[in-house]
């Protein structure tokens, strides 16, 4: 069993155990050290190559695709970093506009904290859809986004059974416009929004769209909502 194995291995006469928790403890080490060094190129407003993470952070370039094989894997993971709490974050209020607004109020200001990875994350992505229709991608594994989906949709899942799950989902839809580093970039850097001003105006628009939608579903509709 694990469980002996790993008993066993602090008292292998062999050494064979302390070296693979050695050897474990190494990868660990120069993942996480990849890992920090990406993630301070991205905030610098870079997007790097696994090549030039490698080069930074004096790791073989064997090694560092063992850990990362392909540039949107590494991204992937500094997202994922960047992100830490917001990717597990609940509500226990049984309230659909409270959980978004309380979605919006723990999630933005560290968005906006990690704003250059994600925008050098956004970069990667419409530059592989460039590539991508100018039929140069290749098969060169994609850069996928989508977390908000389902933090999204755990926020309002109290509307589940209020809402049809057409309605539900295009709630999700509307709200997912004003979640994420595009927020920042329309509120911050074309209407020159301070960070409190932009919060202001996301959680505003988040509780409209709420309010919106279970206004047009208990009055009959998207043009009973128009006619009052």
């Amino acid at each position: 069993m694990d469980v002996s194995r790993q008993q066993a291995a602090p008292n292998d006469d062999t050494g064979q155990g302390a070296g693979r928790a050695a050897e474990r403890g190494a990868r660990a080490r120069t993942r996480r050290l990849m890992l920090e060094t990406a993630t301070r190129l991205m905030q610098a407003g870079a997007t790097p190559s696994v090549s030039e993470v490698a080069e930074a952070a004096e790791v073989s370039r064997a090694t560092a695709y063992r850990y990362f094989p392909s540039q949107a894997a590494l991204v992937q993971a500094v997202v994922d970093e960047g992100l830490g709490p917001i990717l597990t974050w609940k509500s226990t209020s049984d309230d659909a506009e409270r959980r978004v607004a309380e979605l919006f109020a723990d999630a933005m200001p560290r968005i906006e904290a990690f704003e250059a990875t994600f925008k050098a994350a956004l970069k990667l992505s419409l530059d592989q859809w460039a590539r991508r229709q100018a039929g140069t991608l290749g098969s060169e594994p994609a850069f996928t986004r989508g977390h908000r989906v389902d933090l999204l949709k755990d926020a309002i899942a109290p509307l589940k059974g209020q809402l049809p799950p057409r309605e539900f989902k295009r709630l999700a839809q509307a709200l997912s416009l004003m979640f994420g580093v595009e927020v920042l970039i329309v509120l911050k850097d074309i209407w020159g929004l301070d960070s409190r001003r932009m919060m202001t105006v996301a959680q505003w628009a988040a509780g409209a769209l709420v309010r919106a939608a279970l206004a047009e579903s208990e009055g009959g509709g998207a043009s009973a909502v128009m006619a009052k």
